[in-house]
């Protein structure tokens, strides 16, 4: 069987040499500068099957099906009583500047799993659950899941970047990202503004 070719970036991805703690840490100081109320959508991306990406340069954000062409709604979630998605997993959501800090190079990004890259504060300060946000056309609520680091993320980016995003403060950054739901359809694609409502 052919592998597809994310699988094989995946698996170069793992056998890749990860940045230590150290050198994560000094470009801290970089993602506390990401703009507080409106920035910019750095990356699109869907997660067609397991261990699958595909980066987009324009998606469809929907209430009911989340990232048009991602595989949300059909995957399920453990953290559910029926075994169906999360409604409030709906979305995920993470600083372009902390995953420029712990990858070597942008086509790393996407292995995350995130959907959305923004370079925009996403810190439990700036954006607790509740707030509201534009995204291109669309418009997003912060929910109260919590996006943590887990199992892959270390074995795709390291263990020092596990620990760094895992600290107290890297929680209070929510330097993992942050969860979100859809509220208003709309269109999404590279460049698009990203912006606070309340």
């Amino acid at each position: 069987m052919e592998m597809h070719p994310e699988l094989i970036k995946l698996k170069h991805t793992l056998n890749m040499e990860h940045k230590d703690y150290s050198t994560i840490e000094r470009g801290f100081e970089v993602v506390k500068a990401s703009p507080s109320f409106e920035g910019t959508v750095q990356m699109v991306v869907i997660r067609p099957e397991v261990n699958q990406r595909k980066e987009l340069d324009e998606g469809q954000l929907d209430v009911e099906k989340g990232l048009v062409g991602d595989n949300w709604a059909t995957r399920g979630s453990s953290q559910t009583e029926d075994g169906n998605a999360h409604p409030g997993m709906q979305i995920n959501i993470m600083n372009s500047r902390v995953i420029r800090l712990v990858t070597h190079d942008r086509s790393e990004w996407k292995m995350a799993g995130d959907q959305l890259f923004v370079d925009l504060n996403l810190s439990k300060s700036n954006m607790p659950p509740g707030t509201r946000f534009t995204v291109g056309d669309a418009t997003l609520e912060v929910t109260d899941i919590p996006h943590t680091g887990c199992k892959k993320f270390a074995q795709r980016f390291g263990t020092d970047a596990l620990k760094f995003i895992s600290t107290k403060e890297g929680k209070e950054w929510q330097l993992r990202g942050i969860n979100a739901k859809v509220i208003k359809s709309g269109a999404v694609k590279l460049g698009d503004t990203i912006s606070k409502i309340t």
